[in-house]
């Protein structure tokens, strides 16, 4: 008969999976404290969240045989929740500076992502950037009509100009 406290986790989880765009299974073993703090910080920035509990928790909470594999040693899960790739980037530039550690899975609505999905899914602009990109394209046509609009009176206001100047030296 499973603990009141397992079955709470497993509740817990189950929900954090419900309201994450994407999750990662990682092996954390070996990194310090201070790691820790500086991932869980760097994530929390990106709209995301380390959380540790047992591997068998975790394979109940994504959906039993999904990600056994993957849960062997130290595990956490690191959600995305605002974005599915914030979370991500942070992730891997953590595991790029510090190298120590290991991403094994990651799981995406109903779908499990392979490490290298994974790792090209972080590569992936995030969505404020995509926003931003999709906001300058759209400006742009109509940014050069105005210019193009402007540059009669703006030549006008110029030849203006350098006649008066012209008159003034003369």
């Amino acid at each position: 008969m499973p603990n009141q406290h397992n079955l709470e986790q497993v509740k817990i989880l189950q929900d954090k999976f419900a309201q994450a765009q994407s999750a990662v299974v990682v092996e954390y073993q070996g990194t310090t404290v201070n790691d820790q703090v500086e991932l869980r910080s760097a994530l929390t920035e990106a709209g995301g969240e380390m959380y540790v509990t047992k591997n068998t928790l975790i394979d109940l909470a994504v959906g039993k045989g999904k990600v056994t594999d993957s849960l062997t040693g130290m595990n956490a899960v690191v959600f995305s929740f605002e974005d599915p790739v914030a979370a991500l980037k942070a992730l891997f530039k953590f595991h790029k500076d510090t190298d120590k550690l290991v991403i094994k899975q990651g799981v995406m609505g109903d779908k499990v992502l392979s490490i290298e999905e994974v790792e090209s899914l972080s590569k992936l602009p995030g969505k404020q950037e995509l926003m931003t990109t999709l906001v300058i394209r759209l400006k742009g046509p109509a940014y050069g009509l105005v210019n193009v609009l402007k540059a009669g009176p703006r030549d006008l206001v110029y030849a203006l100009r350098a006649l008066q100047k012209q008159l003034e030296t003369a």
